[in-house]
């Protein structure tokens, strides 16, 4: 199972399209900096100001680990959910655990943007509801987090039919961009973005059968969200209130 997802940096001259991702599980680890020709990393950086071997990422079951080999510059992660949380990992540290499940990744360097994402779906989190007994606490198998923005593109894809019948139609990937911007803090949200979170939902955090893309893969999310509550009515208070028709 993958437990950590890399984003791979645009190289130079690199196609728009689909990032490359490097997908790891528990005890793999990547290598990254600038590397070398009988020496390449994992994750490669082109900057004459970072280290050929710059530091490590490591997989743990439900989170990761940054090492940073660099003797004089420290590193940053940024929390890409939150509002500038970040931490700092110092020069030489190792194994430094990141909490952050969706993460940034910063380094000094002379181009100024010498970064790459990663990405930690397999974060667990208790069931609201605990049971009696000591320890017997359950987690659930489906690690969502309700304060993420993936969370809110799923609650807008299950909005009909919470509202409605069960025959309601899915919203599509426009319907969702706009059903979202009506919300200051998605304002700027795009059909890609929302596009990568539906993907994000399918294949690490729900963990569908590949298959169909489109309107069928937005269905199977809708379906399996509602069949085993992952969204409810309660969460339709996340969404913006809905403009009055004119």
């Amino acid at each position: 199972m993958d437990t950590v997802i890399v984003q791979l940096p645009d190289g130079p001259g690199a196609a728009p399209g689909a990032p490359a991702l490097l997908r790891m599980g528990p005890g793999d680890a990547a290598e990254f900096g600038r590397g070398a020709p009988a020496c390449p990393v994992a994750i490669p950086l082109p900057d004459q100001g970072v280290s050929r071997r710059a530091g490590e990422v490591t997989a743990a079951e439900d989170h990761w680990r940054l090492s940073n080999f660099s003797r004089s510059a420290t590193y940053v992660v940024e929390n890409l959910e939150g509002a500038g949380e970040h931490l700092k990992v110092a020069p030489g540290r190792l194994g430094a655990p990141v909490p952050f499940e969706f993460s940034r990744v910063v380094l000094p360097s002379l181009g100024g943007g010498c970064r790459f994402k990663v990405f930690a779906p397999q974060h667990a989190y208790l069931d609201p509801v605990r049971q009696r007994a000591p320890g017997d606490c359950t987690v659930s198998p489906f690690a969502l987090d309700a304060t993420a923005k993936y969370f809110l593109v799923l609650v807008a894809l299950c909005e009909p039919r919470l509202r409605g019948t069960t025959a309601a139609a899915v919203p599509g990937v426009g319907d969702v961009v706009e059903r979202l911007r009506a919300d200051p803090a998605c304002r700027d949200v795009t059909r890609s973005a929302v596009n990568y979170h539906i993907d994000y939902l399918a294949e690490s955090k729900l963990r569908l059968v590949p298959g169909d893309g489109g309107l069928r893969k937005r269905e199977e999310l809708v379906g399996l969200a509602l069949r085993f509550d992952l969204v409810r009515e309660e969460h339709l208070a996340l969404l913006p209130p809905r403009r009055p028709r004119s």
